[in-house]
């Protein structure tokens, strides 16, 4: 398994992914069952509290998960996933999310994703269990 392998799945994944083109995510880096993103939040994520929505930082998480389990070349999908909301967030802030690989098992994989601001502070804690499809996400006829 090599970083190239994982960056071009993770390439692939962005293209065909609406929604984390639509959060304005960029993926930083990414190599086996890790991953780095980041995205800058808007107005329109305010929620009725005046805070960005908890279902925001959820969603960077969900797609720093995504990343890492996916980067093998083995197509996985979430069965649990559970956040902690550690400090409000606001329009402008930076989050980075950052995805490490706590387990890499034949069918199953664990990760845990930090999410912090622009001042390097913690404000979300994500914890993620996939399942392995065996099935690739890029094939010969589909790579880059």
């Amino acid at each position: 398994m090599t970083n190239e392998l994982a960056r071009q799945v993770v390439d692939q994944m962005m293209r065909n992914d609406r929604f984390s083109q639509w959060l304005g995510i960029e993926v930083l880096e990414t190599g086996p069952g890790y991953s780095r993103i980041r995205m800058t939040l808007r107005e329109e994520m305010l929620n009725g509290f005046g805070v960005v929505h908890g279902g925001i930082a959820f969603s960077l998480s969900d797609s720093a998960f995504a990343f890492a389990c996916n980067n093998r070349n083995n197509l996985s999908m979430a069965l649990d996933t559970s956040i902690n909301f550690l400090k409000p967030l606001q329009p402008g802030d930076v989050l980075t999310a950052e995805a490490r690989e706590v387990h890499n098992g034949r069918s199953t994989g664990l990760y845990i994703i930090t999410v912090t601001n622009q001042e390097g502070t913690q404000v979300a804690l994500f914890k993620g269990t996939c399942f392995r499809t065996g099935k690739p996400l890029v094939t010969p006829e589909n790579s880059i």
